[in-house]
């Protein structure tokens, strides 16, 4: 008697390809789930990433006002030493201009 193949093979056939990384041997106990590999991810943070990091620490702890300059400003407004000077108003504005560029 002799059969006939034909076509792909049916969804019910299954890989003998690994599964995580390991096959149970002939005639082992199944009974226990297979477990998963651990995970093998890492990141290394750059130099850059690091001293970010660290600088948000500090800003993070630091208070969002420093009222000692607050008060410093509102002193020299009252008794009206306090000058402005647009050319080191403008010199800065350049400096953090070519800052965020860079």
């Amino acid at each position: 008697m002799s059969q006939k193949i034909e076509g792909t093979p049916s969804a019910a056939v299954h890989s003998t390809a690994q599964i995580g990384g390991r096959i149970a041997p002939a005639g082992a106990d199944r009974s226990k789930p297979v477990e998963a590999a651990a995970p093998s991810d890492s990141v290394r943070l750059t130099g850059e990433a690091t001293s970010l990091q660290a600088i948000q620490r500090e800003l993070s702890t630091a208070p969002a006002i420093d009222t000692a300059r607050v008060d410093a400003v509102k002193q020299a407004l009252e008794s009206g030493s306090y000058r402005i000077d647009p050319q080191n108003i403008a010199n800065r504005m350049l400096d953090m201009d070519r800052q965020l560029a860079g």
